[in-house]
């Protein structure tokens, strides 16, 4: 029988269990500490997965054992974690979790949820994204130095429309760009229309260097280039939230940087690799830097005819 314990978070009843339960060897972390990550972090989080269809990435035996996609939200959960109707499947639609309470994170977390996987829409409004994404992925001979240079490059093309944008690490091997976008109602954006501007974005920057950048999804394609991965702006697509864990030897976070830290990555000083701990400190310091994310509106500019 599992060895379990009862918390109370923001007053909500959790049956915690296998808190000794190693998830990552090489690191020693148990479960318990990936719980107190959700729980430092969550009340940061949660406003980035309030509302959307969650989709959760678990390792019942750590990272070095088997995982699995879970987007369909379980039948055990808690009555007061709500599901929403969201992208299907051969079966027909899925109701996903929403993550709407800090105590929701730490309920997935207790089920080795390692990873937590959000949309760029939110659960009432499944056809309007609220941010358009570059996710930039280091080919083979490339590292995150590469992907630094890159973004350095989108802030530059975004700026020269009057686009601000905030930078994540992937928490694995690459960097993200975000957009904020935030439109609702009459001039609201498309998915369709994200994907055909991070693309654009991505050509220009790889007519610019052809020998490093790419916007091929061909894997033939990618030795010593960085992908410029366009494609996770799709309505289907979600992309690692912010905050979360990554299945790595070690327990690194996605992490909001400053353009500044991405400047010093791209010069070789800054290698944006980032733990729990490392998070929960710059959380205590600076606060949310992602949380431009959730509010700055913007629009993205409208294609020009015969462009």
């Amino acid at each position: 029988m599992a060895d379990v314990t009862a918390v109370e978070v923001d007053g909500r009843r959790l049956d915690l269990s296998n808190l000794h339960k190693v998830l990552y060897p090489e690191a020693g972390v148990t479960k318990a500490e990936v719980i107190d990550h959700y729980a430092r972090v969550g009340p940061f989080m949660v406003a980035h997965t309030r509302g959307r269809c969650m989709t959760m990435r678990r390792f019942p035996d750590g990272v070095d054992g088997p995982s699995f996609f879970e987007k369909r939200c379980p039948g055990h959960r808690p009555e007061w974690i709500p599901s929403s109707l969201g992208p299907g499947d051969r079966r027909g639609g899925v109701r996903y979790c929403r993550f709407d309470e800090p105590a929701a994170l730490v309920w997935a977390a207790n089920l080795a949820a390692l990873e937590l996987h959000a949309p760029m829409a939110r659960a009432e409004d499944l056809d309007v994204p609220l941010a358009c994404v570059f996710d930039l992925d280091p080919g083979p001979g490339t590292a995150v130095a590469e992907c630094a240079a890159l973004a350095l490059g989108i802030h530059e093309v975004l700026a020269s429309v009057g686009l601000e944008a905030c930078a994540k690490t992937s928490g694995s091997k690459g960097l993200q760009v975000y957009v904020p976008l935030n439109v609702t109602g009459a001039g609201a954006h498309t998915h369709q229309g994200c994907a055909d501007f991070a693309l654009a974005v991505g050509q220009l920057l790889e007519r610019r260097d052809p020998a490093g950048v790419t916007t091929t999804m061909a894997r033939a394609e990618r030795p010593g280039k960085v992908f410029v991965d366009w494609s996770q702006n799709a309505f289907h697509k979600t992309t690692v939230c912010v905050y979360s864990l990554r299945a790595r030897p070690r327990p690194t976070v996605s992490t909001p940087v400053t353009w500044d830290e991405v400047s010093d990555a791209a010069e070789g000083r800054d290698p944006l690799v980032f733990e729990s701990a490392d998070v929960q400190e710059r959380l205590a310091r600076r606060g949310d830097l992602f949380a431009p994310v959730l509010d700055l509106v913007q629009h993205l500019p409208t294609p020009r005819a015969g462009k």
